[in-house]
């Protein structure tokens, strides 16, 4: 297209399809599509995106989405992130990922809330019976094992 002055017939003409152009492309928030989904299909799509993200090279991206499994209450997903640094960099990538289940989940009301909780809970064993209550927690058939062989702790 040549350049043509703002002020002539030309660029009128050229305005004026433009925006017929664009105009075609917008669509009304009540035409969005509104599926029903279940937080079953929402991680799934939730991990397919964070993979993507992960083998382009975005490590962290990937790890703050792999983090914790988001929650869903209704249309909103509430995301648990540690504190609020991380929170900054997940907002980074937000809008793109809440296009990506809009579209994959069919459902245009869907939010994502990040929630930051900077209370993690450390559970620090001291005696041998806290490691080993530690360890059953972790893996119970140790019990088992312990039992077998009539072994102490």
């Amino acid at each position: 297209m040549a350049k043509v002055s703002a002020l002539s017939l030309s660029s009128i003409r050229a305005k004026r399809e433009l925006e017929k152009a664009n105009s075609a492309i917008v669509r009304h928030e009540a035409e969005l599509p509104k599926e029903a989904f279940t937080e079953t299909d929402m991680l799934l799509q939730w991990n397919k995106y964070a993979q993507r993200l992960g083998d382009k090279g975005y490590k962290i991206l990937e790890a703050l989405l792999l983090i914790n499994d988001p929650k869903l209450k209704g249309t909103t997903i509430f995301h648990e992130l540690p504190n609020e640094g991380s929170k900054i960099e997940f907002e980074s990538e937000k809008h793109h990922l809440l296009g990506h289940l809009r579209g994959k989940l069919h459902n245009y009301d869907i939010q994502i809330e990040v929630v930051v909780n900077e209370t993690v809970e450390n559970k620090f064993a001291f005696t041998p019976q806290d490691k080993y209550n530690r360890l059953n927690e972790i893996n119970p058939s140790l019990d088992v094992l312990r039992k077998t062989f009539d072994l102490d702790i």
